[in-house]
């Protein structure tokens, strides 16, 4: 079967949205037979918080495939997987909020304001609720043009989320760098970099020896 017609099958969106349980699903597992390491809350929030980063990846990566390789099927499912990003951090905020400060509202501000990496990660996640409010077709008609314009705050979120990565861990830097690289990549396919290279290239072209 070509890859067209599976994603055009009707059974691409619940696989899908099962494939989207399994990181989650497997820490259960994990947690059911104690397979978490010495400390398993940093072990929960870190795996969760990893795949919210992967899946905020993969959503963004869905416009470059379309354009790269004419796969404009695959549109139909970035709504789902920007919501299931959004449920990640949910889950990675609400572990770190009742496991470490205890639902303490104050001491929770304090950590924010005290950490910068936490304060990159909670504006984040802050970002991330309107984004996940407005995903319904209700609110893209009703803001129109302002809907394209507000979920632009993806970009922002996804250096934000890398960021929150890098400055968390102490000693090794590969895994966030290379999802720093993919995002770099990503963001730059949205200015056009190439084009505006080619429009400079023409204009010295043009201009009179």
């Amino acid at each position: 079967m070509e890859s067209s017609q599976v994603l055009r099958s009707r059974f691409a969106r619940p696989v899908l949205f099962i494939l989207c349980l399994v990181p989650i699903s497997s820490l259960v597992w994990r947690i059911f037979y104690g397979d978490l390491g010495a400390n398993p809350i940093e072990t929960i929030t870190r795996d969760i918080g990893d795949w919210t980063l992967r899946l905020l990846l993969i959503t963004l990566a869905i416009s470059p495939l379309r354009q790269w390789f004419g796969w404009t099927l695959l549109l139909r499912f970035r709504r789902m997987l920007g919501l299931y990003v959004f449920f990640y951090a949910f889950c990675h905020f609400l572990i770190w909020f009742v496991a470490d400060h205890s639902f303490d509202f104050s001491e929770m501000l304090e950590d924010i304001i005290k950490r910068p990496y936490i304060t990159l990660g909670f504006s984040a996640f802050v970002l991330l609720i309107p984004l996940a409010a407005t995903s319904n077709q209700a609110m893209v008609r009703r803001l129109g043009k302002g809907w394209k314009k507000l979920h632009r705050l993806t970009y922002l979120i996804v250096l934000l989320g890398v960021l929150h990565f890098l400055w968390l861990v102490k000693a090794d830097y590969l895994e966030p760098g290379i999802y720093a690289v993919i995002a770099g990549i990503l963001l730059l396919q949205r200015v056009n970099i190439n084009k505006w290279f080619e429009s400079r290239s023409s204009e010295r072209s043009s201009k009179p020896a």
